[in-house]
């Protein structure tokens, strides 16, 4: 385990090639224990490619990381998840035709424990920690406040309730660190709000640290303890949000040419 004073993750000179392409360019930044770090940039930074080092989709060309001092920076992603480590994607990602409770119920596979026979025979130890496992997804769900589509098919609901049932599998999880990948993307005014609200939530009352990217920089700026700022797969600011926000780079990388 890593001291008290060392971050929860630690992103030491990252870099990620896909044949000429630079991806990720010595990127090294650190998340602190319980805040939300946002990392923005326009598209084409290198930021879902971030991501998915972190999550282990990817593993880096160079550099490592660690994770509660260790490095996990070879581990695939189921071994990445058990570290505590759990993620959202950009695109939804649900199984559209199981209900709201059992996807969120696939968020608690990793905590499941059980032997094949008493599996087999749901009686004792499994039918007993098939109970405790429903539990904690039903208290995700009221947490989230979908009781009322609890039993409903994930396919069938709107797309700003999709993202908050992805949400809440991800939460399932218990993870010590969340990561969220566009969180608001799709959703109307409302929905953004019940979001960064659930987003504070998860961190004031469960303890998680959060770190997320997005595009609205009025939510950047309302939820974040700070941002990180990606351009052409470098980074190119680090701080506060209201420093980062007058950063001559930052301004430059949005409004000085095309990044697509």
């Amino acid at each position: 385990m890593s001291p008290p004073s060392s971050p929860l993750l630690a992103v030491e000179a990252v870099t990620v090639r896909f044949g000429a392409l630079i991806a990720l360019n010595e990127v090294s930044f650190g998340v602190e224990r319980g805040e939300v770090l946002a990392i923005i940039g326009p598209n084409g930074a290198g930021k879902t490619t971030l991501l998915n080092v972190i999550s282990g989709f990817y593993r880096p060309t160079e550099g490592r990381i660690l994770f509660q001092g260790r490095d996990r920076t070879a581990l695939r992603p189921p071994a990445v998840a058990a570290l505590g480590i759990a993620r959202t994607f950009q695109n939804v990602a649900l199984f559209k035709g199981m209900s709201v409770l059992d996807n969120i119920m696939t968020g608690r596979n990793l905590r499941m424990r059980g032997s094949v026979l008493w599996d087999a025979l749901y009686w004792g130890p499994a039918q007993r920690q098939e109970l405790a496992h429903r539990e904690a997804a039903e208290r995700v769900i009221d947490f989230l406040g979908i009781q009322a589509v609890r039993k409903t098919p994930a396919g069938r609901l709107p797309y700003g309730l999709q993202k908050r049932v992805e949400l809440g599998r991800a939460l399932a999880a218990e993870p010590t660190l969340l990561l969220l990948d566009e969180p608001m993307a799709g959703m109307n005014v409302e929905e953004k709000e019940d979001m960064c609200r659930f987003i504070l939530d998860v961190k004031e009352e469960f303890g998680t640290t959060i770190a997320l990217i997005e595009h609205d920089m009025g939510v950047v700026m309302d939820i974040s303890d700070r941002v990180v700022v990606l351009d052409y797969g470098r980074k190119i600011a680090d701080g506060a949000p209201e420093q980062v926000r007058k950063d001559p780079l930052v301004i430059d990388a949005y409004l000085g040419g095309a990044h697509e």
